[in-house]
């Protein structure tokens, strides 16, 4: 990619970034979020088309301005977001959208796909179903949807975001003989530790532009970071010694359906207390989404009971939430903020600026036919200081913000309430790694306030280095609570598989 340069309408995106790929290496692409790794990807893809610059493949120029214009030069890309239909196979989507007869020889292509599958060591079965199928399962039918379509340059967006430990070493080994083949693949992480473990060269975008490339074999982290940011940044996780609290929250034998009449979660019970973060692992549709609905008062539950102990102005409030809106769970005064996965679909209102988003919270309080927009602004703009949000002002929709700053709003208005119980699903999900770490920050901050945190995450790592216990939840179920400083990853990887249950001494 040679002078590639791309805006939409004021917002520069990509600035004269010139960028090469080798043939049969792995490059990771790394980047603050808004720094230009996916739009700059895009258009390598067709996806978009660039204002400015060149793209040349095997040294002669090409005018990219469609994927199928793309795949036609061998160029595929993984999105983080899967394109599959549910209700076909895995050798049905493969081979969906290209040309054939009217009659599919379905022996005959699951054979191919097989095939295609065992060369580079991916394990999947031709003839399941999408909708069986878990998450890691489905990236393996995209990636092997690009092969069989005959892509030499594969670009993976964010592909281990979902995958457990032991799903992300399968992946890479893959990757390594995709490598070994010939193939080119570019990476686009968050994650530094195996940008290392993976990669051959390390590319690095700050704001739009072009910082360099770096071989993986002389580099560390620290300089990762440095390149990335503009400065250096300390990459430590604390885990403040907190006292243990009260019990803020018992949840008992917890049990709902999901839309389908599947049970999603199935007598999960635990125990969170202020002054600690409890982590919750597992992969993705273990029941995480439904469990922090539910004691939210979001989502319905067929038993089981959310028992809350707090008090509101000195006085005791104990409370069973199950059945409760959102509203009752506020008018019993019952101090919770939740910070959902969805930020512009259940948190904030994309159309709406700041002061209005800050509003969402406390508008019914209101006396009066009038609402008090004074007091919304001064908490929105105290934010905009506070958090490092990146933003022209109070009046611009948060739609128009980073996924970054979007989350600084959602957090900073949620903990501007003062809550005894804070869960958060996700709150880093497709962050960089400073905001990353601004966020672990406030998580731990309101840990010293004695604050019971429900912090769901995806993160393995993070997660054993953040959290006081881990709750381990697999096919909606608990298997197991464990502490963080006496499992190793792979235990915890195991369990949330449900393979085997750990010693009692590291139960938490």
């Amino acid at each position: 990619m040679r002078h590639i340069t791309k805006t939409f309408g004021k917002v520069v995106a990509n600035h004269d970034v010139s960028l090469d790929l080798r043939e049969g290496e792995i490059l990771a692409l790394l980047g603050e979020n808004g720094s230009g790794k996916t739009t700059l990807m895009n258009m390598l893809s067709g996806i978009y088309y660039p204002d400015h610059g060149e793209i040349l493949i095997h040294g002669k120029p090409a005018s990219i301005r469609s994927p199928r214009e793309a795949f036609d030069l061998g160029i595929g890309m993984i999105h983080q977001h899967f394109k599959l239909v549910d209700v076909l196979t895995a050798a049905e989507n493969i081979v969906l959208g290209l040309p054939g007869g009217a009659v599919l020889n379905r022996k005959e292509l699951e054979r191919k796909v097989a095939e295609l599958a065992g060369k580079y060591g991916f394990e999947i079965d031709p003839a399941k179903k999408i909708y069986n199928m878990s998450v890691s399962e489905k990236q393996t039918v995209e990636i092997l949807k690009v092969l069989y379509r005959g892509a030499d340059i594969l670009i993976l967006d964010e592909p281990t975001a979902v995958l457990t430990p032991q799903e992300t070493e399968k992946l890479f080994a893959a990757l390594r003989n995709m490598k070994k083949d010939g193939k080119s693949i570019i990476i686009i992480t968050h994650k530094l530790y195996e940008v290392l473990s993976i990669s051959d060269r390390v590319a690095i975008l700050r704001k739009g532009e072009y910082i360099g490339a770096v071989d993986t074999g002389t580099t560390n982290q620290d300089e990762l970071t440095e390149m990335m940011v503009g400065r250096p940044i300390v990459l430590e996780i604390e885990r403040p010694e907190v006292e243990r609290g009260e019990k803020r929250l018992q949840v008992v034998d917890l049990t709902c359906q999901n839309g389908e009449g599947v049970t999603a979660l199935d007598n999960v019970s635990f125990d969170a207390y202020g002054g600690e973060i409890l982590g919750i692992a597992g992969i993705a549709g273990s029941g995480q989404k439904e469990l922090c609905e539910v004691i939210a008062g979001l989502y319905p539950a067929i038993g089981g009971a959310v028992l809350y102990s707090g008090e509101k102005n000195g006085v005791p409030v104990r409370e069973n939430l199950l059945g409760m809106s959102p509203d009752v769970i506020v008018q019993k005064g019952v101090s919770m903020a939740f910070v959902p996965e969805d930020r512009l679909g259940m948190g904030l209102v994309a159309s709406m600026d700041m002061t209005d988003n800050v509003m969402l919270r406390s508008y019914k309080s209101g006396k009066g036919i009038f609402v008090d927009r004074k007091s919304p602004r001064e908490l929105a703009e105290r934010m905009i200081d506070e958090l490092e949000i990146a933003t022209p002002g109070v009046d611009t929709p948060v739609g128009r913000l980073s996924g970054g700053n979007v989350q600084k709003v959602l957090l900073g208005r949620e903990i501007a309430c003062n809550p005894s119980v804070l869960i958060v699903a996700y709150p880093v999900r497709g962050l960089d790694i400073n905001s990353s770490y601004r966020i672990y920050d406030f998580l731990n901050e309101q840990k010293k306030k004695g604050v019971a945190v429900i912090f769901i995450g995806e993160d393995l790592d993070v997660l054993m280095q953040l959290s006081d216990r881990i709750l381990v939840m697999c096919g909606g179920k608990v298997s197991g609570i464990v502490d963080p400083r006496k499992v190793t990853k792979d235990e915890i990887g195991l369990l949330m598989i449900h393979v085997e249950h750990l010693d009692e001494e590291v139960q938490a």
